[in-house]
This record gives C-alpha cells, structure tokens and sequence, in this order.
C-alpha cells in the first residue's frame, strides 16, 4: 500500500507499507496520466516535485515483476509563487546574494511560495517567517558565506525591557549560550516548508569553524535552525557541511524530516546529521546520512535548561533512513535531562556507524532524565562495529567529565542529579560485520536499567575484526568479538538471539536482576 506521507503546493513524498528497512524488495516506476515520472526506484520513500498547485493527481507505482498500486492527490492551493532572481539575486556562487534573498522573503505574502532556479546563491544568515515556503529547484545551492566575523551573534535569551520576561533564542548541547545565527533560521514561527531537490550548504570546511572553535566568542551556527517553531517541513533537501549540527528544531512541535539527504565528510568535528531537541511530535522519514557525528541525536538539554524550561523530547518516529558513517546512527542524548518518551526507530539501515542504536547519559542529567517507552524494530545493520550500546557513564561534553564522580563504579546515593533509564526493546534486527560487540549495556549501580528486551536479533562478527571502545567512558577498555554484555540492569528479556563468531560468553550478566532467556544461539 502506498502512503500519502506529505503534499505541499509543489512537491509530494510517499511511503510504501513493508517490512524491509530503507530499500524495497521490488524495483518500481511511478507514473501519472501515463507518463513516468520516476523509473527504476529502490527505496521505500519516493517524492515528486515540480507539482502545479490546487491540482488533482492520479499516481500509479508499477512494480517491475509484476502489479500495481494506484493513489489519488490533490496538492495545496498557494497565494504566488515568485522567482528570487527577480528580488536581485545572482546566484553566481560570487555575488553575496543575502539582501535580495531577505528581500523576497519578507514580501512573501501568507501562503506564498519564494523559488530559486538552478545556481549558487552565496548568502549570510537569513530569517524565515511564517506560512512560506522555500522551492529550491534541483540545481539551486543556497551557500553560507564563509566570513565568520560577518555572522551576527544571536544572544541566549532577550528580556522584555518593562517586565524583565525571558524569551528564549539560542542554545547549544544541552544549554542556553549565544550562537552564530544560523545559515537559515526561523523563530516563533510557524507553517514553513523548504522544499525541493537542491542542496543548503553551510560551506564549513572553507571558513574556521572546524579549527580552534572553542575560542570563539559565541557558538558555532547550525545550518538550519527551528527555534520554538510549529509545523515546519523540510522535504527532498540536501543539507551539507555544517559549522557543526546541520539541522537542529529546539523546543519545537510538529517537524518532519522527508526524503533529505544530510552529508559531511567523516572527519568533520561535531557534524551531526539531525538534532531534535526538546521538541514534540519529530518525523525524520526516507532521509540517508552520512557525516562527522551522530546521524540522528535526539535531546532535552542538560540539566539547567531543563529545570527551567521542563519540556521532554516527545512522540518522534525515525523510518526508512539509511545512516552511514557517524559516531552513531541514531542516538539519544546524551543531553537529556527533561527526559525522552515515546520514540520508535523502524525499518531503518545502518552501515560503516561506530554504533548502531547508541542511548548515553551520566550523573548529573538529574531525576527528571528518564527515557522511557522507547522501540527499535526491523533495523539492518552492516559493518556496525557495535550494535546496540546503553551507556549510562558518558564521558564527553561536560567540564567535569573526568572526574570521580562520573567514573566512580560503586554505588552513590540517589539524588536530584540521578538519571533513570526506563524500558527499552529491541526487535527484528539482522546485524553483520561487527567488530567490537554485540550489544553492551552499562548501567548505574545506584540507578540500574529498569528492563531491556532482545528479540529476533542476529550479529555476525567481521573476519577481520578489530579491538574497539564499545562506550564512552572514563576508564573504559577495549573489546573485540564480544557477545551481550549487560550490567546493572534490573529485567532482562532475551528471545531468538543468535549470534556468529562471538568469543567467550554469548551473555554475560553483571549485577543484573531477572535474567530469562530463550532460544540464545551462538557458533
């Protein structure tokens, strides 16, 4: 069955139902009227653009062995479309194009469409604002300047001169700092789409941002920045070399992610593909990565800025991606400290990540970073080198990182600084050419894993395999080839595991409470 996933006025993404991550079992081409429109597609998301608006489509996905699916459209009205070039801009990758681009934006009027034909449009930062969108045709590159010092400096929060109220505008891992305005931004706005099959570019590694940026006077700018916004899609874009994160909604509600592509090069520092945080209700659907860090990192704030602003990161569906090449494919925190619940990863690929399904906090997230209710289902994984990690003693990205009392492995007393970690469930995984471990799940003495579930799970080490660090952790050591590792978690749920070319145990349970298996397999 095909699914309706978004229909703008000029671009429209499908899903097709099925149990297989990322790609499709059968090869199709998509036609309307009996014209092809796509041919030969291989993935289980699939997008058309160029749609006339306020229009009717009958759409037909012939399968190339044989049947057919038929669905019906109607694309959404608009008040204009208008070209940016008419505003003045270039579009010569040369001529700063920034005026003639916040120009067009601001005349949009509510329900208009601002489009840009094939070109480089060097810009600095812009603002977006409510009820436009953004029509980058294939060809189009937006080109963030690579002049730091012309960058404005957005500060954390701005008060209300009369009352002193804070309005929240910047933030960065998990707390509120100035930052560099990001390439494109948006604020207290609502109802954007940035659309189409051109690229954003935020042209990191020909400017400073991947040198010496802990010296800078604020913090590094995102590529695309949704600062408490609703309703804001991105849907066929390639977003690009970041300053660091690429696409970063904060405190925001109803954002989806469609059929994008997110890319840096794999040495890129703090290049994240894709980092919700404290948002609601977050769709990243049909999207591949391949950058410096984490492909998808989902966040809450540290433990501050969640005691301030208590607001959860809620109701997120990560399907159909492909990750490649990060530190993680998909990652919860390890900002967290206002929780993460209800989150589902399914029918998603993994190939060449250090982990696979990697969930990391420490002490001092505090007694409000619980992340509960989580699943990850029908996920593949190829050259993983460590599948599933749970790691409750990250070590990175905090001023005491090192010290005792993140390292120290006996129990200390539970207080407001204590994080919990709730019930996870792992199903339906096919994993391959793992090098460091299976699964390794490292909880608190003092505040253990409440329950973890395997089911349906294969791993098959690589040949060659090779020692690695399966967590990030203060006096942590290597390990090749290892099974299941579990320790200081409360229920443990082991089902249909079977695991090729692990030595030593295939589980190995420490400080572990109910412990059931059935059907564990190794060889």
């Amino acid at each position: 069955m095909i699914k309706l996933v978004y229909c703008g006025s000029s671009s429209a993404c499908f899903e097709l139902d099925g149990d297989t991550s990322y790609y499709s079992k059968r090869r199709y081409s998509v036609l309307s009227e009996g014209a092809e429109l796509l041919s030969s597609q291989d993935t289980n998301v699939f997008s058309l653009f160029g749609l006339k608006p306020g229009q009717s489509y009958d759409l037909t996905v012939r399968f190339e062995d044989g049947g057919e699916e038929s669905v019906r459209f109607t694309t959404r009205t608009e008040t204009c479309c208008v070209n940016v070039r008419d505003f003045g801009a270039v579009g010569d990758g040369v001529h700063e194009d920034t005026a003639a681009i916040q120009a067009a934006v601001n005349f949009l009027p509510e329900g208009g469409r601002l489009w840009f034909p094939a070109g480089t449009y060097l810009t600095l930062p812009l603002s977006l604002k409510s009820r436009i969108t953004l029509d980058l045709d294939e060809g189009a590159v937006i080109l963030g300047s690579a002049e730091r010092e012309r960058y404005p400096i957005i500060p954390s929060f701005t008060a209300d001169p009369v009352t002193g109220k804070e309005t929240l505008q910047a933030g960065f891992e998990g707390q509120e700092f100035p930052c560099y305005q990001s390439l494109i931004q948006a604020s207290y706005a609502e109802d954007i789409a940035i659309v189409g099959r051109g690229a954003v570019d935020g042209n990191g590694q020909n400017g400073d941002w991947w040198g010496d940026f802990d010296s800078f006077p604020a913090k590094r700018p995102r590529v695309l920045f949704f600062n408490r916004t609703k309703n804001v899609t991105l849907h066929g874009i390639t977003v690009k070399n970041g300053p660091s994160w690429h696409v970063h909604p904060f405190y925001s509600q109803n954002f989806a992610m469609l059929d994008c592509f997110v890319t840096a090069p794999k040495d890129s520092p703090n290049t994240d593909g894709a980092d919700p945080e404290s948002c609601d209700g977050v769709d990243i659907i049909g999207c591949r990565f391949s950058v410096g860090d984490d492909c998808v990192a989902v966040k809450s704030g540290k433990i501050d800025m969640a005691r301030k602003h208590k607001t959860p990161a809620d109701h997120h569906a990560i399907r159909n991606c492909l990750m490649e090449f990060g530190h993680g494919a998909v990652t919860l925190g390890s900002e967290l400290s206002a929780g993460i619940r209800n989150l589902s990863v399914t029918r998603c690929y993994f190939r060449q990540t250090d982990r696979g399904l990697r969930i990391k906090t420490r002490r001092g997230r505090g007694r409000d970073s619980i992340i509960d209710n989580v699943l990850f289902d029908d996920i593949r994984m190829d050259g993983v080198l460590t599948p599933i990690v749970i790691n409750m003693w990250y070590n990175c990205c905090d001023p005491d990182r090192y010290s005792e009392y993140v390292w120290r492995r006996d129990p200390l007393p539970v207080d407001e600084r204590t994080p919990r970690m709730g019930a996870f469930a792992f199903r339906n995984m096919e994993c391959t050419g793992a090098e460091v471990a299976a699964c390794y799940i490292d909880g608190l003495p003092e505040s253990p894993v409440d329950r973890v579930e395997l089911e349906n799970i294969t791993v098959s080490f690589a040949d060659g395999a090779k020692p690695g660090m399966p967590s990030m952790r203060n006096q942590n050591q290597e390990r090749c080839r290892l099974g299941l590792y579990l320790e200081n978690v409360r229920q443990v749920r082991v089902k249909n595991v079977k695991l090729s070319g692990a030595e030593g145990k295939a589980l190995t349970a420490v400080h572990c409470g109910d412990v059931v298996t059935e059907d564990l397999e190794e060889n």
